[in-house]
C-alpha cells in the first residue's frame, strides 16, 4: 500500500492494532519454556491459568471481530455454544494441546486483522449480550474494548507466570522492572510487608 492508497483512518487502525498486538504477544510469551503442566496449572482460587487465558482471548477476538461484525470466524469454537459448560473458555481440556490452542489464537488474530483492514472504523456491529443502549458499537469501539481486555488478561498472565517460576516483565528483552538481584527483591518485599503490617 502506498501513501496515496491509504484511507483517512489507516494510521488510527495501525495504532490500535499495534497496541492490541503488543498485548497478544505479551500473553503468548508467558507460555514460553514452561511444561504442559505449568501452562495449565490453576494458580488462583478461581482457576486462572496461562493456557486458559489464551483460549479465552481466542474466543473473545473471534466473537467481536467475527460474529459481531458479520464476518464469522470460520472455525466452530464449542466452548462458545450456549449449552457449553460454565467457564469452559477459561481452561484447556486434556484433548486440547497447547499447540492447538496457540495456533487457534494466531488464526483468530489473522481473521481479526483482516476484519479491521476490510471494515471502516465507523462501521457498526451488533453485540447481543451487551445492554440494549450499547449493542451497536463501532469497529473503533470494539478495537478499544478488545485491546483493553487483552491487556487486562496479559496482567493476569504476568502474575500467574511469576507464581509458576518467577519470570516477570513485559517482554523477555525488556522487563520494565528496576534492576535488582534476588537479595534486593527480597529486601524490597520485606519492606513492603513491614509497611502493610503497620496497618493491621
Amino acid at each position: 500500500m502506498t501513501t496515496d492508497d491509504r484511507g483517512p483512518n489507516d494510521d488510527l487502525k495501525a495504532t490500535l492494532l499495534g497496541y492490541l498486538q503488543r498485548a497478544r504477544d505479551a500473553v503468548l510469551w508467558k507460555l514460553d519454556d514452561l511444561s504442559d503442566y505449568d501452562v495449565r496449572r490453576p494458580l488462583t482460587p478461581t482457576g486462572t491459568n496461562l493456557l486458559g487465558l489464551v483460549k479465552h482471548l481466542a474466543g473473545v477476538e473471534s466473537g467481536y471481530f467475527g460474529f459481531v461484525m458479520d464476518r464469522p470466524f470460520p472455525e466452530a469454537l464449542s466452548w462458545l455454544d450456549e449449552d457449553s459448560e460454565p467457564n469452559s473458555d477459561m481452561w484447556a481440556t486434556a484433548d486440547e494441546p497447547r499447540e492447538v490452542v496457540v495456533g487457534l489464537y494466531r488464526r483468530v488474530w489473522a481473521h481479526a486483522d483482516a476484519t479491521v483492514a476490510a471494515v471502516p472504523l465507523d462501521a457498526q456491529g451488533l453485540v447481543p449480550w451487551w445492554p440494549e443502549e450499547r449493542r451497536r458499537p463501532t469497529l473503533h469501539t470494539l478495537l478499544v474494548h478488545v485491546t483493553a481486555e487483552t491487556h487486562r488478561h496479559a496482567g493476569h498472565a504476568d502474575i500467574v507466570r511469576e507464581l509458576v517460576d518467577g519470570a516477570v516483565g513485559l517482554r523477555r528483552t525488556a522487563t520494565n522492572l528496576p534492576p535488582g538481584d534476588a537479595a534486593w527483591w527480597a529486601a524490597y518485599r520485606q519492606r513492603l510487608e513491614a509497611v502493610a503490617a503497620s496497618f493491621r
